[in-house]
């Protein structure tokens, strides 16, 4: 079976090139087709395949600037010839699931979020003070074009996955498409339990607005807590600027030092709403509890005091004060946390478990085609 695997962009590995490395290990001899490629920043899983770039990968400064080409996104992936494909496996959150396959191919997307850009978060990306004011003009401009190119590209998949219930019924909402879930991976093997623990909280994050990073920055500011924080991003001037004295940041760090913090980490702090949220499972897979904004894909992972057996706690309003109060519960209810049952939920979602009920649904879905063409055979 000839098979591509399609993915949005190359340029790190966070949660959804998680995904397309499991995706990678299923079809290996896949070709694997993205907009632009930073050599160097995925896996050597990702990096060992034939990979294929779009125009956008030649333009300068793409590393910088690539969100702001938004424009011309459905133009690039639309140029992949991929007529001679059996099964087209998409890795979409902006435009890979609007690939063009041939009449024959299967075309199946795992959707991470529909194109959050210029949907639900268009005014976190490219509201004003966001962007250049022209840059931002241009992709208002284009808004419009872009939502119903998605809507309309929708309709060249023929079966959707998705990563949460959440973003399922965001898929029903835009597309107006049904779509089974299959929640991502976490590699258990890269962490573990430490006997150690530390005095400081964690967060681990790409520094753009809608993460929320500046408002658990001003609530340990005024609980004067150690935060340390691990990545990189647009926001980073001014979320160093907002930091007092407790706050530390860290940059993005090697696959054995994460491991160390999130190990010795006090809780995990994730005050964004996600679509799913890998990062809160990698603490769980610490034994670590996790304080999370109570909305989006948390909700799907955090288990709170309500239960037996929690590993972690909500705040239900995205502002300081209710974060605040959130630690400072936190702080008096340490005893209720056991690692060990913390990592024992996170183990639900193993890298095998996630491959198998992937290829399980692929599986599945050719079955049925199959059984629906030979259907229309006999009717004939």
């Amino acid at each position: 079976m000839k098979v591509a695997l399609i993915h949005d962009w190359l340029t790190g590995m966070r949660g959804g090139e998680k995904c397309l490395e499991c995706f990678c290990e299923i079809f290996p001899e896949a070709d694997v087709y993205t907009l632009l490629h930073t050599r160097g920043k995925c896996s050597q899983t990702i990096e060992g395949m034939k990979i294929i770039t779009s125009f956008v990968d030649g333009i300068p400064c793409k590393d910088r600037y690539y969100r702001h080409m938004l424009p011309l996104f459905p133009f690039a992936i639309e140029r992949f010839i991929l007529k001679d494909y059996d099964l087209v496996l998409s890795s979409s959150h902006c435009v890979a699931k609007g690939i063009i396959p041939g009449p024959d191919t299967l075309h199946i997307s795992y959707v991470h979020s529909p194109m959050r850009y210029v949907w639900d978060m268009y005014d976190e990306y490219f509201g004003k003070g966001r962007v250049n004011p022209i840059i931002g003009k241009a992709v208002s401009f284009f808004a419009t074009y872009l939502r119903a190119w998605d809507v309309v590209s929708s309709a060249r998949v023929d079966h959707f996955i998705a990563n949460s219930s959440h973003v399922s019924r965001r898929i029903e909402k835009y597309y107006r498409r049904e779509a089974s879930v299959i929640n991502p991976p976490v590699d258990l093997d890269r962490f573990r339990i430490s006997e150690k623990i530390g005095d400081y909280y964690l967060i681990v994050s790409a520094f753009v607005s809608y993460k929320r990073i500046d408002l658990a920055i001003e609530a340990f500011n005024q609980l004067g807590l150690r935060l340390k924080i691990v990545g990189t991003g647009p926001d980073e001037a001014m979320l160093k600027k907002l930091a007092g004295p407790t706050i530390e940041f860290l940059g993005w760090t090697d696959d054995d030092a994460l491991a160390d913090l999130y190990s010795r980490c006090k809780a995990f702090i994730f005050p964004g709403e996600e679509d799913f949220g890998i990062t809160p499972l990698e603490a769980m897979a610490s034994g670590r509890p996790v304080i999370a904004y109570a909305k989006g894909g948390a909700l799907e992972t955090v288990r709170s005091l309500e239960h037996d057996r929690p590993t972690g706690l909500f705040f239900k309003e995205q502002s300081k004060d209710a974060l605040v109060s959130a630690v400072e519960q936190f702080e008096k209810n340490l005893g209720l946390y056991s690692p060990d049952d913390i990592r024992r939920h996170a183990s639900y979602w193993k890298r095998n478990r996630f491959k198998d009920e992937m290829t399980g649904a692929i599986e599945e879905f050719f079955m049925n085609r199959n059984n629906k063409g030979r259907r229309g055979n006999s009717a004939n």
